[in-house]
């Protein structure tokens, strides 16, 4: 590097980055940095290009981890970075270009160098490099005694101090990437990291002080998803001296950094485009998760994750007495615009399950929305294109519904929301439909897809139990939501004789079979079916018990299809749940038979709807109401962190991991 532009193929090459890695001792005063810190350089936009950079730097770093214990020279250039950072927001309120260009540059190389550090050697030998060989108090007295927290907490410091300006994108790009990266060492584990220096520093070091401002300024990067800078000319052309450099600005336009570095493209998965339109708020968002998913020890709880916890709305005027540690206040306004409109990732998905699940405040906000549309339709949609989306993120849409139909106030809300033509459900023409019974639908199809495809219990527990939630205020349902309800029903029924069938088969095979050979388990995919069947009859019981007068279409349905719930009266798992559905089924029945023959699906709906006043509720058995409500798994860790790294994996262009050294996850895993 150096003040000519460089190229990836230049890197190894490069006679200053050959010099860093060398065996001579660089002072941190002498002119080399600025020669090393004047160059320019494209960031790569694509996986193929990012994992040729890495090939690229890999020599050089590696002769620096090999000579560094002698030369200490990445302590030198770590504080040639640090002595640069006290000046850095005078020089964005000064627009002074040039110097926050070198900042950056001396970031970006430590960064580069870091990545291949942290996967190469354990924590104690990382923290081994960054240890001072000699000090020079007059100079560097006020600094941290160990120099990576020093790192760590000047990033902090960056991220939460400097203003967010065209000329400063990058720096703060690169600062929270770094971070990313120092935390990086879960990726080459299978086991979750329990103890961390690194964690310490974060946790219980300088930057503890700062958890609640860099939970907030992270939060406010997701909701501003602010575009990188656009380009313009500038010109930097190197002095005769050759150490310094002038710049011209050839447009006259000071649009700052991004004349000579261009971040944009999507990393390894196609699908996400974050790190296209804002890879600030894409990374500052894998940040925020990972900070909130560190471990917690009994001595030590997890700040970032008591923020998340906590944190109240700008206009709750409470917040000022709270007590709680790490708390601070946010738009809630804006932070809902965001999480709605960005719910096409999965990063936005996990913020929003975590900030729902972990946040009453977030909760009782969230659910006390006049357009909550706005927030499910995105995670409908999530599970109607099931089959595109990896399982995690299907596992936390479907969590997010069932976190919110808990609450009645939503379950009665969401059916009065009035939606029109919605263009992403190809399976019907749906021109006017409530939310309420679009999310029935969405629900029972993704029962149904679950049953021909991934056969998970777990999804069939979740879907059920929203639905079952749901169901005593189930109100005006759609006619297609109600045949997709009695639809379902009949599905589990056939296949509960399919089932019924094979284990009867396999009975009386089992008597001429050989004493060594293995019997197919039928008796427990007999139980399970069985679970399911009971749990929507229950559905269907809540409904006619609690809301039979506010839908007629769901009792039409139910006359329709009579006899597929004929089998289930005598059996001894259904009788007493059937007792309801069979007087109902035999009211209404009895009704259209003295109302004559050949009736018109209009003047079958008229009997019902005057059926239902009629009918004597007295006579209905009361049953137990149905509320299901989520309760996380113990250790939850051993799900989420292989999730969010597994997202910062996927999702950062700028980084490429070897695959063959990550440990945490599977490749295909999510």
């Amino acid at each position: 590097m150096g003040a000519n532009s460089s190229s990836t193929a230049e890197i190894a090459s490069n006679e200053y980055l050959k010099r860093l890695a060398g065996t001579e001792s660089i002072s941190e005063n002498d002119p080399f940095w600025n020669q090393l810190l004047s160059f320019t350089f494209t960031t790569p936009t694509n996986g193929a290009d990012t994992r040729l950079l890495e090939e690229a730097t890999l020599p050089i770093s590696k002769s620096l981890i090999e000579n560094n214990p002698c030369t200490g020279n990445l302590q030198a250039l770590v504080k040639v970075f640090l002595n640069r950072t006290n000046e850095l927001k005078i020089s964005a309120e000064c627009q002074d270009q040039l110097f926050i260009w070198q900042a950056h540059n001396a970031l970006f190389i430590i960064r580069c160098l870091l990545k291949t550090f942290v996967s190469q050697m354990p924590e104690e030998e990382l923290l081994f490099n960054f240890t001072y060989q000699e000090r020079a108090p007059l100079t560097y007295g006020s600094e941290p005694e160990d120099l990576l927290e020093g790192l760590i907490c000047s990033l902090v410091h960056l991220i939460i101090e400097m203003p967010l300006l065209d000329i400063t994108y990058s720096i703060l790009l690169e600062s929270v990437t770094t971070l990313l990266v120092l935390l990086s060492y879960q990726l080459f584990q299978k086991e979750i990291i329990r103890e961390s220096v690194i964690y310490n520093y974060l946790m219980q070091g300088q930057c503890l002080q700062n958890t609640s401002r860099t939970v907030k300024t992270l939060l406010y990067n997701f909701i501003r998803q602010e575009k990188c800078p656009p380009q313009a000319t500038q010109i930097f052309e190197q002095t005769s001296e050759g150490n310094g450099l002038l710049y011209g600005l050839a447009s006259g336009v000071a649009s700052g950094l991004w004349t000579v570095l261009t971040l944009g493209g999507v990393g390894s998965k196609p699908a996400p485009q974050e790190e296209t339109s804002s890879p600030l708020a894409n990374r500052s968002l894998l940040l925020l998760l990972v900070l909130s998913n560190l471990s917690s020890m009994p001595n030590r709880p997890n700040p970032y994750r008591q923020s998340i916890m906590s944190f109240k709305n700008t206009q709750d005027n409470t917040a000022i007495q709270s007590p709680t540690p790490h708390s601070f206040q946010i738009n809630f306004n804006s932070l809902y615009t965001a999480l709605y409109e960005q719910q096409k990732s999965d990063q936005a998905t996990l913020l929003l399950y975590t900030l729902l699940h972990q946040n009453p405040n977030v909760r009782t906000y969230v659910l006390a929305r006049t357009d909550v549309e706005n927030l499910v339709l995105p995670i409908l949609e999530i599970l109607y294109h099931v089959e595109k989306r990896n399982s995690h993120h299907v596992y936390m849409a479907l969590i997010i519904l069932l976190i919110l139909t808990e609450e009645d106030s939503f379950n009665r809300s969401v059916h009065e929301v009035i939606l029109k033509n919605i263009t992403w459900y190809a399976e019907r023409v749906l021109t006017e439909i409530s939310l309420g019974s679009l999310l029935i639908l969405v629900v029972i199809r993704t029962v149904q897809y679950n049953m021909t495809r991934t056969r998970d219990k777990y999804l069939h527990t979740n879907c059920l139990a929203a639905l079952a939630n749901m169901s005593a205020q189930f109100r005006s349902l759609h006619q297609y939501a109600a045949q997709r309800i009695i639809s379902l029903f009949a599905l589990l029924s056939k296949k509960h004789n399919k089932v019924l069938e094979q284990a009867t088969q396999s009975l009386s095979g089992s008597v001429n079979a050989e004493e060594n050979s293995p019997i197919p388990d039928h008796a427990q995919d007999l139980t399970v079916i069985e679970e399911v069947i009971r749990m929507m009859l229950e559905i269907i019981n809540s409904c006619i018990s609690s809301s039979l007068h506010h839908n007629p279409n769901l009792v039409y349905a139910l006359l329709y299809k009579r006899d597929l719930f004929e089998q289930f009266r005598t059996h001894p798992s259904f009788q007493d749940v059937m007792q309801n559905l069979d007087m109902v089924i035999s009211f209404f029945s009895l009704r259209l038979e003295q109302a004559g023959a050949d009736l018109s699906v209009e003047r079958v709906l008229e009997v019902i709807k005057q059926g239902a006043v009629a009918l004597p509720k007295d006579k209905l058995k009361k049953f137990p109401e149905l509320k299901f409500k989520y309760v996380e798994e113990d250790q939850p860790e051993e799900f989420f962190v292989p999730y969010v790294w597994s997202l910062a994996y996927n999702s950062t262009v700028e980084l490429y991991w070897n695959p063959q050294q990550v440990q945490l996850f599977t490749m295909d895993s999510g």
